[in-house]
């Protein structure tokens, strides 16, 4: 068994994760500028509000098996409505205006096909909006062969920008706030599937190029979600505590895995319930970490104020 990712330390001032919340199975978290944490409950298809402090309520259901939640420059809450875990999955990219309750669909075909299962999403500093569109569990029900990422202009208008055979099947995706680079998680959990994240960088289009591997999890199991803090680290939920099959190993403990942009391999905060999915950064000065694994929201402190796309700190 390799040690590059188990001799991993906590970073300095870190402590261990803590349960703020137990539910079912969690996914997407975002956090607003009030501190309120909005996350997916995919198996019981509905979004849950937590307020640090407080309470956890149901905001949506159902979600039409929402996956990813983020913040746009607006405050507003998009949302990856997916396909998995049940029926109601409906497929297709959503907002949320807070402050009115208005809800509107964004995308929910390409070229007159349903999307497979949205299920990551992130913004970048000038409105636009990346997401992952793969198909994970039932794919008999795809109406495209292609399992990319996609970016929806200002206009409203989407592009689909990558494809097989640059990435298998995306899962997890960040963008820099000056966006110039863009991650993906490629986790493709069959033997021999990628476990990497790639990084690209963008031009002013917002189109990727320059293709290569930030870090490799194989034969662990690979990431999901993943966020990026203000010194350009990648925040990544990954691992898995017992293995589910032989497409996995053990090398790879469940956790989130800091990795400076070049690959190098920095800390892992331990998060002792698999399966860590996703995380966000929050708090008043942006350094809360909330990560969703399993049936609990968990939280930690880190020295370094994430990146968000919406002026929530200075």
């Amino acid at each position: 068994m390799s040690s590059r990712f188990i001799e991993l330390t906590l970073p300095d001032g870190v402590s261990p994760v803590a349960a703020a919340t137990t539910l079912v199975f969690t996914e997407g978290p975002a956090v607003d500028a009030d501190g309120t944490v909005y996350f997916s409950d995919i198996a019981n298809n509905r979004i849950l509000k937590f307020t640090p402090g407080g309470t956890t309520e149901v905001f949506r259901e159902p979600s039409g098996r929402t996956n990813g939640n983020t913040f746009d420059l607006q405050g507003r809450l998009l949302h990856c409505e997916g396909a998995e875990l049940g029926p109601g999955g409906t497929r297709r990219i959503t907002r949320t205006t807070l402050e009115t309750g208005e809800y509107e669909i964004l995308t929910e075909r390409f070229e007159g096909a349903r999307y497979n299962a949205p299920n990551d999403i992130c913004v970048d500093g000038r409105g636009r909006i990346y997401f992952t569109d793969p198909c994970y569990g039932d794919r008999s029900h795809m109406e495209m062969e292609i399992e990319g990422v996609y970016r929806i202009d200002l206009d409203g208008s989407v592009t689909r920008i990558l494809q097989q055979p640059e990435i298998e099947r995306p899962n997890g995706i960040a963008v820099t706030q000056d966006a110039t680079r863009l991650y993906v998680v490629d986790s493709c959990p069959r033997v021999g599937g990628n476990r990497k994240v790639w990084a690209f960088d963008l031009d002013d289009d917002g189109n990727p190029s320059n293709q290569r591997v930030v870090v490799d999890f194989a034969p662990g199991r690979g990431g999901d979600g993943l966020r990026l803090d203000r010194e350009g680290n990648l925040y990544i939920a990954a691992g898995v505590n017992t293995p589910r099959g032989p497409h996995e190993t053990a090398d790879v403990p469940a956790g989130i895995y800091i990795v400076s942009p070049e690959g190098e391999l920095k800390h892992r905060i331990p998060v002792g319930e698999d399966f860590v999915t996703n995380l966000a950064f929050g708090g008043p000065d942006g350094r809360t970490l909330y990560i969703t694994a399993g049936k609990t929201l968990f939280t930690t402190r880190v020295t370094v104020p994430g990146q968000v796309a919406f002026p929530a700190w200075s």
